[in-house]
């Protein structure tokens, strides 16, 4: 069976420049996570950090822009 979501992500309210956390918890433990931005998948770099504990996945976000809504 595919992972699904115990917990969605919330609306998360950050300011110009600073950071802001994207939480998921899903199903299953350690499910294959892709993180995207519409069409586009996000990968891991100076802007983007993913991480991964057990059935809770994370995606920081650094230096918001407004683009980053």
């Amino acid at each position: 069976l595919p992972a699904l979501f115990k917990q969605e992500l919330q609306n998360t309210e950050a300011e110009e420049g600073g950071t802001a956390t994207l939480r998921c918890e899903l199903t299953k433990p350690k499910a294959s996570v892709e993180w995207r931005k519409g069409d586009t998948t996000l990968y891991p770099g100076l802007k983007y950090e993913m991480k991964q504990q057990g059935s809770t996945a994370e995606l920081v976000i650094y230096d918001l822009e407004l683009d980053d809504s």
